[in-house]
């Protein structure tokens, strides 16, 4: 694997991508560091510290990687253009529009990223001014948090204006970070910038843990995260190989000879994108929370939305993620399109007929793997807080289903893009 890697800066086309990544990371962790004019972050972040890993602030923070602690000009993170993808994808099955689009391929889908965009900036602009009314809360009697990040004589039109408008900006600016990644580093851009937040909290949740729980607890911890990890693997890895047989065909004057191959279907075909969206929808109400500051519509996110111990959270969680595993797979894979495809070149599956028929079978094959793979997804998720919920309370666990899966995740796919180039090249890939 190091002699991989070394060949990996030894290819100079692959060694700029892989540097400029590492520069685009650099750029984003920098803006979740430098906190937006006027606000004291002092309090934010000893606020937050009071409600441990079960409260509001917490969940929000959790895809910011710590700027939302700072109210840095990243605070808003990846989740603003996260919600906008959802809705623009649950948009395409309801509007006829969004559906042509989407079948125009390459055209379609400018013009439906161009529109996730501007959602984006719009759900940043609500988002934004919710947080900032919010932090000025300093009572709890109309449903806020009891915070004051403002200075007094500092919450006035113009500054609130100024925050939000940096917050929105920032949150444009990762999109573009994002889509720069996509396009000339390595890696899916939205995905490596999710990586990177998350993996940004490990080393202080661990350190934390070390010194409030003590040495057993940390290793039992680490234990059970490297578990974890080992499942995740063996499942991402998991498929299962329809066989398909080619027939001899004449093309022009010659004869084409038979072969066959197989279609690998995987057992997550969805990848960490159900974990994603699922945690997202979840941050509708958190959303509506900074905006509406009833005290019962506050008292049920922070109880029963983003308590990650309370029962109701974890039947709520565990069963996005089996729908959007069903979803999302539903939309990356096509039976009927597949079918079609096997039928003009010459492809079947033996024992079943070419057509609808193989179409079928693909989808009832699809749809009986995709329900243990959603299934792992879920209890993956949902493990680590159920056993620390009810056996081991701590107040941080740094390896959380959600955590760990994004992060083994990208890291698989990111490195499987590192794997496609190396061998191009005639270099030795890290699988083996």
């Amino acid at each position: 694997m190091l002699r991989a890697f070394v060949n990996s800066f030894k290819v100079p086309d692959l060694r700029n991508k892989i540097l400029f990544t590492l520069f685009i990371i650099a750029v984003y962790r920098l803006g979740s560091h430098v906190p937006v004019p006027v606000v004291d972050i002092d309090i934010l972040q000893t606020e937050l510290e009071a409600q441990g890993q079960t409260g509001f602030l917490s969940f929000i923070d959790l895809f910011s990687g710590g700027a939302l602690t700072r109210m840095a000009v990243f605070g808003l993170g990846i989740m603003p253009y996260i919600t906008s993808s959802i809705i623009m994808q649950l948009l395409t099955v309801v509007i006829p529009k969004l559906e042509q689009w989407q079948k125009q391929g390459e055209q379609g889908t400018k013009k439906i990223n161009q529109w996730t965009r501007y959602v984006t900036v719009v759900l940043a602009l609500l988002q934004s001014t919710g947080l900032v009314f919010l932090f000025h809360s300093g009572d709890t009697s109309g449903g806020g948090l009891g915070i004051n990040i403002f200075r007094e004589g500092d919450f006035t039109a113009a500054n609130i204006s100024l925050i939000v408008l940096v917050m929105t900006a920032g949150t444009a600016m990762i999109m573009w970070l994002g889509e720069l990644i996509t396009q000339r580093g390595i890696g899916n851009g939205m995905s490596i910038l999710i990586f990177s937040s998350v993996i940004s909290r490990l080393p202080q949740d661990g350190r934390a843990i070390l010194l409030t729980g003590g040495t057993p607890k940390f290793v039992t911890i680490i234990l059970i995260g490297l578990a974890i990890v080992v499942a995740v693997i063996f499942i991402e890895q998991g498929q299962r190989r329809i066989p398909v047989q080619y027939a001899k065909r004449v093309v022009g004057r010659r004869m084409t000879a038979g072969g066959s191959t197989y279609i690998p279907l995987k057992v997550n075909q969805s990848g960490v994108i159900p974990i994603i969206f699922a945690s997202s929808l979840l941050y509708f109400p958190t959303l509506l929370a900074s905006v509406y500051h009833a005290a019962w519509f506050q008292n049920v996110v922070n109880n029963y939305i983003t308590n990650q111990r309370n029962i109701a959270y974890m039947v709520i969680y565990g069963l996005l993620v089996v729908f959007f595993a069903y979803f999302y797979t539903a939309i990356a894979f096509n039976p009927v399109d597949t079918a079609d495809n096997l039928r003009k070149y010459g492809g079947f599956v033996p024992g079943i007929r070419p057509g609808p028929p193989t179409a079928d079978y693909l989808s009832f094959v699809l749809t009986r793997i995709t329900l243990p793979g959603s299934l792992f997804l879920a209890t993956v998720a949902l493990l680590p807080a159920i056993f620390f919920a009810f056996f081991l309370p701590v107040q941080q666990f740094p390896f959380g289903g959600t955590s760990l899966l994004i992060t083994v995740g990208v890291a698989l796919e990111t490195m499987k893009q590192l794997e496609s180039q190396l061998l191009m090249r005639h270099y030795e890939g890290f699988l083996r």
